[in-house]
C-alpha cells in the first residue's frame, strides 16, 4: 500500500451552505468512487475555498457524509485577482494500491479547466 495525493475542485453556483454541502459531497465521492477508494483509505483531507465563500467550512460536508474519524482541514485559497470564483478544492492523503499515473484527479464542471492537463 502506498500513500498517494488526490485533487479535486468544484464551482459554486452560489454561497450558500446547503449548495456547498451538495457540492463538496459530490466532489468528494467522485473522489472515492473513480479511485475505488473507501473512507477507511482516507489518511486525510485538506479543503480549501476562495474567499468570497463564507457560508459554511468544506469539511462540514464531509462529516455528513459521515466521514467522523479522517483529519480535515480548511483554508482559505489565494485571493488572485481574475482567478475563477467559487471555488472549493481538496488534497486528500490516500493509501492506495494504484500507482501514481493510475490515481484520478477530480475537477467537476466548470472547474474542470483550472486543471486541463489532469482533469477528468
Amino acid at each position: 500500500m502506498a500513500v498517494r495525493a488526490v485533487r479535486g475542485a468544484v464551482q459554486l453556483e452560489r454561497d450558500e451552505a446547503g449548495h456547498m454541502d451538495e457540492r463538496v459531497a459530490a466532489l468528494l465521492t467522485a473522489v472515492l468512487e473513480r479511485n475505488k477508494l473507501t473512507a477507511d483509505d482516507l489518511i486525510s483531507i485538506w479543503f480549501t475555498a476562495t474567499p468570497d465563500l463564507h457560508s459554511d467550512f468544506p469539511a462540514a460536508a464531509a462529516r455528513k457524509l459521515g466521514i467522523t474519524d479522517v483529519p480535515l482541514i480548511c483554508a482559505q485559497e489565494l485571493d488572485v485577482e481574475g482567478a475563477m470564483p467559487r471555488v472549493v478544492r481538496l488534497l486528500a492523503h490516500v493509501e492506495s494500491d494504484r500507482s501514481r499515473s493510475d490515481i484520478s484527479h477530480v475537477y467537476l464542471g466548470a472547474a474542470a479547466a483550472l486543471r486541463k492537463d489532469i482533469a477528468q
